[in-house]
């Protein structure tokens, strides 16, 4: 049963199975794609985090958009 190696030898075995190491472009996209998606549960954080934690209702905050449309029947 081979695990797909190329046979460099670069690698380790483990049960008849080969995991090689990445290539670098791997390993920087990796870290970039994690760093987006650092940056994205911050800011996301930041504005549902009150709401997420139970310190503010999501509808509050809002009570001028209720009230005109209420105003306007």
């Amino acid at each position: 049963m081979g695990g797909g190696g190329h046979g460099d030898g670069h690698g380790v075995t483990y049960n008849g199975l080969t995991i090689h190491a990445p290539k670098r472009w791997h390993s920087v996209a990796g870290r970039g794609m994690c760093a987006i998606m650092w940056f994205w549960v911050f800011y996301r954080a930041k504005k549902d985090g009150p709401v997420v934690l139970g310190w503010r209702h999501p509808w509050d905050g809002h009570e001028g958009h209720d009230h005109d449309r209420e105003s306007s029947h």
